[in-house]
């Protein structure tokens, strides 16, 4: 579904459940750099990116026609993207070949994750939609 997001303002607690799953993510990612695992796996399996898309999924209805639609499109993008590029990773990793192009892909990944919740914020601090 592609949508473009008017101008509509939308509730208060609209734009503050999208700030609290960019703080749920931005926290799995911390915990991935300073913890002992990868920011990918916190990303993707710790309690508060799990609630965070979980978030996304109960509290999108009330974004539908505003410009913070795009920001509830793009986490939960981003969180499907990461488990699909890591299971791509994980299958070249599994083979001797593809191993030389698994561990970039899982580099790059990590920095493509930082990136996405980064600049989602900064546009959502800005009142700024996505362009999903």
């Amino acid at each position: 579904m592609t949508t473009t997001p008017s101008g509509a303002e939308p509730p208060p607690s609209v734009v503050t459940v999208s700030h609290v799953v960019y703080v749920l993510h931005a926290f799995a990612i911390f915990v991935g750099i300073v913890g002992s695992a990868t920011v990918i796996g916190s990303f993707l399996g710790s309690v508060p990116s799990i609630v965070a898309v979980i978030l996304n999924y109960v509290k999108r209805g009330g974004a539908r026609d505003t410009w913070a639609e795009s920001h509830y499109s793009w986490q939960i993008r981003t969180f499907w993207f990461a488990l699909l590029w890591l299971l791509i990773a994980g299958v070249l990793i599994a083979t001797v070949v593809g191993a030389l192009a698994g561990i970039p892909l899982l580099i790059a990944l990590t920095l493509w994750l930082m990136y996405r919740i980064a600049r989602g914020w900064l546009r959502l601090l800005d009142r700024k939609p996505m362009y999903v």
